[in-house]
């Protein structure tokens, strides 16, 4: 009896140890614990005196403010289902003159004209599903999206594949998208009766007097096509390289073929004279640029945990492209932990880039150019932004809404500043909260 109850013991203690290791060994932390669901939304504002809608002249003036749902939901163990919403509503004093007839004032390219062109609704859909292997050591992600406004359609469709090893502390990406888009091409108010034939027997010319040359006759030709088509393909490596430091790299690729151009961005001519309805130059011709373009871009980022306060992010970014343009941007970031639950964020940004080959400004183009554009984005310039933020976490999810708890809220300022007249500012704001 002695030696049955010890081997009874015996048993059920094997039993249960190979119980707990068995156990062990099926056990997967879930990717994500529970549905997450973050609200994010900004206030942007711009000004400045070098329009593309006018040439290179005109006000730049223009607000925007968005709102966006991210729902990250988890479907299983491994796999999470994100749903990407969002809707941005502008109001823009440079394109309202796409049309600087249609108001009382007088049309003037420094003022902004009331009509339709004056704002505009853009809406986004992107859902994305990703997939971790039982280690945790590999990722795949697909995703589709789907975005509209007045005169612009895009799709697109991205995967992408990471795989970490050397105990996590190495990391390798790769990320491809396509994206296909399709103009509602939009000109500007003159050229249009010139694109359908009608010419100055239009109303707009018989009903108001050209000064200046009074035979107004753009060369104007209509787009025979309005697509669009991008390519991007992604590497990216990143290194824990100390315990305090961590190191990444990343190389993209993107290729974009078919309407580059911005239909409704007029030029202006240097050999050709000048027309005029009341205070507002006639175009030219539009901007039109080549139909291919390929651009690289390599940039890396070093971040450094100083102490329990502070810790130091910094980036740098060198970019090129097949139109001429050459850029820098270094970034630097502090954020400085103040308290269990509050962080602040102080940031600073340089950028600067070299002209596109089809880049003049106002007047400055000649007809016989094949390709020509005033769009100061594609000028030379250096630029200067400025940040302020502040992060509050929730340590233990007090705050409720229905079955939500607020995990963090995020609110950033920004000043941005060209060595132009043009200025814009930005405050964005985010709060997430996580599902019980």
């Amino acid at each position: 009896m002695k030696y049955f109850a010890l081997a009874i013991t015996i048993f059920g203690f094997t039993i249960l140890t190979y119980g707990q290791t068995d156990s062990t060994e099926v056990y997967k932390k879930r990717v994500l614990e529970t549905t997450e669901v973050n609200f994010l939304s900004s206030y942007y504002s711009q000004d400045g005196d070098n329009a593309a809608v006018s040439g290179g002249v005109g006000t730049e003036k223009l607000t925007d403010a968005t709102g966006t749902f991210v729902i990250s939901i988890p479907m299983n163990d491994d796999d999470i289902l994100t749903i990407d919403a969002g809707v941005s509503a502008y109001t823009s004093a440079s394109s309202s003159n796409v049309d600087p007839f249609d108001s009382n004032d007088t049309a003037n390219a420094f003022i902004a004209s009331s009509g339709a062109s004056a704002s505009d609704l853009w809406a986004n859909l992107t859902g994305s599903y990703s997939h971790s292997s039982d280690d945790r050591n590999n990722i795949w992600s697909a995703k589709a999206s789907v975005s509209s406004e007045y005169d612009y359609f895009s799709t697109g469709i991205g995967g992408s594949y990471t795989k970490l090893f050397n105990k996590k502390n190495t990391e390798l990406s790769v990320t491809a998208n396509v994206y296909l888009d399709t103009w509602n091409a939009i000109y500007p108010i003159e050229l249009r009766p010139f694109g359908s034939g009608i010419g100055l027997n239009d109303g707009l010319f018989t009903q108001n007097t050209i000064t200046g040359n009074p035979n107004y006759n753009p060369n104007f030709i209509e787009f025979d096509s309005e697509g669009r088509h991008s390519y991007s393909l992604g590497f990216g490596f990143s290194q824990i390289l100390t315990k305090k430091m961590q190191g990444s790299l990343a190389l993209d690729f993107i290729q974009q073929n078919g309407l580059l151009s911005t239909p409704f961005q007029r030029v202006y001519f240097s050999d050709v004279e000048d027309s005029f309805i009341q205070e507002f130059q006639l175009a030219d011709d539009i901007e039109r640029l080549p139909d291919t373009r390929i651009k690289i871009a390599i940039g890396g980022r070093l971040n450094y945990y100083i102490n329990e306060t502070f810790v130091l992010r910094t980036f740098y970014r060198y970019y090129s492209d097949d139109w001429g343009i050459n850029s820098q941007t270094a970034s630097i970031e502090i954020p400085i932990k103040i308290s269990e639950r509050f962080t602040l964020y102080p940031s600073y940004r340089y950028y600067s880039q070299t002209a596109a080959d089809y880049f003049a400004p106002y007047e400055q183009h000649l007809s016989t150019d094949e390709f020509y554009t005033s769009d100061y984005d594609l000028s030379e310039y250096n630029a200067n932004q400025y940040g302020f933020g502040i992060n509050y976490t929730d340590l233990f999810a007090k705050f409720h809404i229905f079955n939500y708890g607020l995990k963090s809220a995020d609110l950033k300022y920004s000043l941005y500043n060209r060595n132009s007249t043009f200025s814009s500012s930005i405050v964005t704001a985010g709060i997430k909260f996580i599902g019980e």
